[in-house]
């Protein structure tokens, strides 16, 4: 569905650098990096926002520059900021911006409201963080977009609604073409849902892939310090304890020594380990 080919680009001091990835149609994909990585950025290009000073995108196999004004039609997007009239209803809103897109289907808006407990009648500046990005969705999703862009929602949703949230992303992708990129800093939501993994750090690509496979490429092992460093070059982090050591390592098929204890990492370890190991971009495959 979208392919991103080196892409970069330049704001004053900041340079999105060389990013590459391709995501299929029915998947979701996590964007993590520390603040300032450039994962709003990239959103923003893809989004339509910000032009590329190098690279290309493609869109369901349309070059965006060519198609751009079409293509930014099957885009819905979930970013912070007023993204609506601040004096005017929820409802209001929705048909007045509504009309900007020929697929906005107001049966589709009334359900997500009435799902996400939204009253249409409320001003929009009458509404918490948390109900403005529930509105963000449920507008995006009415106008029935391919491809769903969500920049860092859940940190304002409560825990009932996160959810119920990542229910409504997964009936989304269900029909095998629509798809998501959720950027979050809860490393625990990209474990708990995504299927493709995007790690950024200062501008660069440090790691994409299918979840599974990279899961499948790395380990955590902890023991004792000199049984790790026996694994050498599979070595991304070792990190000494009190109580002993751990470390992120490359899983070879080899077997491990049966008196490190070993495990599958999270989302928040691998980042952890390739920022502290000072992984760069070139230093890990494509997944």
């Amino acid at each position: 569905m979208l392919k991103i080919e080196n892409v970069s680009k330049r704001k004053q001091t900041f340079e999105l650098n060389h990013i590459s990835f391709e995501l299929p149609g029915g998947y979701i994909m996590g964007l993590i990096g520390e603040n300032g990585a450039g994962k709003t950025t990239l959103l923003r290009i893809i989004a339509g926002l910000y032009s590329v000073d190098e690279g290309r995108l493609i869109f369901g196999g349309q070059d965006y520059m060519e198609t751009e004004a079409d293509i930014r039609q099957e885009i819905g997007v979930v970013f912070h900021g007023d993204m609506f009239d601040s004096s005017v209803s929820l409802a209001g809103n929705a048909r007045r911006y509504g009309s900007f897109y020929p697929a906005y289907d107001e049966n589709v808006l009334k359900h997500y409201a009435n799902l996400f407990q939204l009253n249409m009648k409320k001003r929009y500046r009458q509404l918490s963080k948390g109900e403005k990005l529930k509105f963000a969705l449920a507008f995006a999703l009415a106008h029935k977009p391919r491809l769903l862009l969500l920049d860092e929602p859940t940190a304002n949703f409560d825990t009932e609604f996160r959810t119920g949230f990542f229910q409504v992303l997964r009936e989304y992708t269900g029909n095998g073409e629509n798809s998501v990129i959720l950027s979050t800093h809860i490393t625990s939501d990209i474990d708990k849902a995504a299927d493709y993994l995007l790690y950024l750090r200062e501008g660069r690509q440090i790691l994409f892939g299918d979840i599974e496979r990279i899961r499948d490429a790395y380990r955590m092992a902890a023991g004792e310090d000199y049984k790790l460093r026996l694994l050498k070059e599979r070595v991304v982090h070792l990190e000494h304890g009190e109580y002993g050591s751990k470390a992120l390592v490359r899983n070879s098929g080899s077997p491990f020594d049966p008196a490190l204890r070993i495990w599958e990492p999270s989302i928040e370890e691998l980042m952890y380990h390739m920022a502290k190991g000072g992984m760069q971009h070139g230093s890990t495959d494509q997944l």
